[in-house]
């Protein structure tokens, strides 16, 4: 494994400096009071949706001085996009790393192989492990250790406008083609676009390439296979779509556009997960909750795909308050916790015994989404699965843009994986 002596320094010089100057706490570093109690400043840097998840969070994490009053809590809301690299950078410096990080699935691995997170086996983090759904957990996993625990999981579906499926007289679409001749049908009767296809985050490409039985890299063989006969076919698959002006789609502001244009009644259809439901219920077309749909997404030519996702809490190797981040991270990933979570924003729990709650067990987007994490598919959890994404989004934007044919997006993504990947195929 690439984490050997190196990074065993790393994480030693960290762990010194951060001592030294308490991470993100101000120069306060934690332990424990002189009555035995947890102390000090715990830094968070949460990732979700400013102005609907993150409230709910900020509140969540701000009550655990509630058990321990004598910890801070310092809540820091970081753009998703931005997190992933602003934390390496600040662990690597030894400097203004939070103690705890909400880090995407995908990231974890990665942060654990470059030495930068703290093993959590045998720490209070780490409690009642068997209730945690194994695909959920699985995540968490770095060269035999654990790393994070989980504390969402998430996959895909086809959020679609009822009201608007009326109009046009259509049903809900199972497989491209019938997405295809929906949201045609929807332009031709309503003069609303049909579907609203996110182009500047290839997350959303993986539903099309697994149904078309791709994937990015096989992990078991170490081995390239976006360029595949699966990979360029799921590249026409989108490019069709857009071509045919059965979607539309963007280069830049995918999240924003995509959502606004859903809520105000622009499109009928768009492909999104759990975490967009709390914001897309504020718009107006959804006033009324029941006027949203949601479906899995449509199946490719090898069957219906779509991709694991979720978020996981991790501890900064270097914090100078480990025991208070520990209990953070227990709590925050907690039954109770998780369970006030599903119900306020409709997020998925990782843990099995949450799903039976009162509150829980009665939501309907968790209904949903419940047996479509079953059937989701994993990523390869290797260090390297996070940094494929940026190639591929390249790529992914200049096909459904014009710039590029498929076949060319496809090789030149593969081209790139195999310089990330020395050794591969």
């Amino acid at each position: 494994m690439r984490r050997g002596i190196a990074a065993t320094a790393l994480v030693a010089a960290l762990a010194v400096s951060a001592t030294a100057c308490g991470g993100d706490n101000g120069g306060e570093s934690g332990g424990k009071s002189a009555g035995g109690e947890l102390s000090g400043t715990v830094t968070w840097w949460d990732t979700s949706t400013v102005g609907s998840e993150d409230k709910v969070f900020k509140k969540i994490a701000e009550d655990f001085t509630k058990l321990h009053p004598e910890v801070k809590v310092n809540y820091v809301n970081v753009p998703f996009g931005e997190a992933q690299n602003k934390f390496k950078n600040a662990a690597q410096a030894g400097s203004g790393a939070p103690d705890v990080i909400r880090s995407e699935v995908a990231w974890t691995p990665e942060f654990a192989d470059l030495g930068y997170l703290a093993p959590l086996d045998g720490t209070s983090a780490l409690k009642e492990e068997k209730d945690f759904l194994p695909q959920a957990a699985a995540s968490t996993k770095y060269d035999g250790k654990t790393y994070a625990v989980p504390q969402v999981i998430d996959s895909m579906g086809v959020f679609y406008n009822k009201k608007i499926f009326k109009e046009a007289g259509v049903e809900v679409p199972t497989t491209i083609d019938e997405l295809k001749t929906v949201a045609t049908a929807i332009k031709d009767k309503t003069g609303k676009t049909g579907l609203y296809l996110r182009g500047d985050d290839a997350y959303w490409f993986l539903s099309f390439l697994y149904g078309e039985g791709g994937d990015l890299v096989d992990a078991e063989k170490k081995q390239v296979t976006v360029d595949g006969e699966a990979g360029v076919k799921a590249m026409k698959v989108v490019k069709d779509l857009v071509d045919s002006k059965a979607a539309i789609t963007d280069a830049t502001n995918g999240w924003d556009n995509m959502q606004a244009s859903f809520k105000d009644g622009k499109v009928a259809m768009m492909i999104n997960g759990p975490w967009a439901v709390t914001d897309t219920y504020a718009g107006a077309e959804f006033a009324d909750k029941s006027n949203l749909g949601i479906a899995p997404v449509p199946a490719g030519s090898a069957g219906q795909g779509a991709p694991q996702g979720g978020h996981n809490l991790a501890v900064y190797a270097g914090s100078g308050n480990l025991e208070a981040s520990y209990a953070f991270t227990e709590y925050m990933t907690s039954a109770e916790t998780q369970a006030k979570v599903a119900k306020e924003l409709s997020l998925l729990p990782t843990r099995n015994s949450v799903y039976s709650q009162p509150g829980v067990a009665s939501n309907e987007i968790v209904g949903f989404f419940r047996p479509v994490v079953d059937k989701a598919v994993e990523r390869p959890w290797i260090p390297e699965t996070g940094s494929l994404f940026a190639p591929l989004q390249t790529e992914y934007t200049k096909v459904l843009t014009g710039q590029t044919t498929p076949e060319n997006g496809a090789k030149a993504t593969a081209e790139e994986y195999r310089k990330l990947l020395k050794d591969w195929k």
